[in-house]
């Protein structure tokens, strides 16, 4: 793929060659992961209040002779329609919004909708709901309002069918971050309480090394304790608690300074 000297051109460039490009081809060699993943594997998309995407919002834009509009804002958006899914022949290139694609997490793509947008789906037919984050532009096929990543769609139980009626919510991420309830200053989450702190500074290297920080050590009633943090907002202390979980250690629970 040539880099072109203006932004905009890059921009016309990602769409058309991720996009259009899935529109094309997806029907010849699209298909499932490799990896054995389970709807319990697939996490909601966590809603954070982001800048619009450098490509992919330009507006109008042509895709296949047809023209599109992308949307103001996402607040107030709520469609019903039909979703289809994209997997492994998309894996690793470029979505329009310039993110990797990674069929493995909850993503989707939609013509009109803002990037980044998260929105709350639900599979009409059989009730199963998820949040997903979306970052690329589709479907462009008739009839079709959303594409769904391959595991967005294990999770919403599309990837068998192909297609599900489907209800589409954006969610609001401004106002949801101002209605979160506020947490004083100093508030941690507590992953683990060690009586020698070569323990504890190990425990914090891997904590580290995956991303999780701030990280401390800190003595206590003769325990050194790991702490992350500090955390200003329910909404954050649930992403790490999570973000631990799936590392596979206990439930941490807060403590504040």
């Amino acid at each position: 793929m040539k880099r072109l000297a203006f932004p905009a051109a890059v921009s016309v460039l990602l769409l058309m060659g991720c996009a259009g490009e899935k529109h094309r081809e997806k029907a010849k060699s699209d298909g499932p992961s490799s990896r054995n993943i389970r709807a319990s594997d697939v996490r909601d998309a966590v809603p954070r209040d982001e800048p619009l995407a450098r490509y992919g919002n330009r507006s109008p834009y042509t895709v296949l002779g047809k023209t599109y509009r992308v949307l103001s804002s996402s607040k107030g958006y709520h469609e019903r329609g039909v979703a289809s899914w994209y997997g492994s022949k998309f894996h690793g290139r470029r979505t329009s919004s310039g993110e990797l694609f990674d069929m493995h997490l909850a993503t989707a793509a939609h013509k009109s909708l803002p990037l980044p947008t998260y929105a709350k789906v639900t599979n009409l037919d059989n009730g199963k709901k998820m949040i997903v984050k979306i970052n690329d532009r589709g479907p462009f096929h008739a009839g079709r309002i959303i594409d769904l990543s391959y595991g967005a769609a294990i999770r919403l139980g599309v990837d068998k069918t192909g297609t599900a009626r489907v209800d589409v919510r954006a969610i609001d991420v401004e106002t949801r971050r101002r209605s979160s309830v506020k947490i004083a200053d100093g508030t941690f989450l507590q992953v683990g309480a060690f009586k020698k702190r070569k323990a504890a500074n190990k425990l914090a290297g891997k904590l580290l090394a995956a991303h999780l920080k701030p990280v401390s050590v800190q003595k206590s009633r003769g325990l050194y304790k790991v702490w992350i943090g500090p955390y200003a907002s329910k909404t954050e202390i649930e992403f790490g608690v999570r973000r631990v979980v799936e590392l596979g250690y206990e439930r941490p629970h807060t403590v504040k300074r």
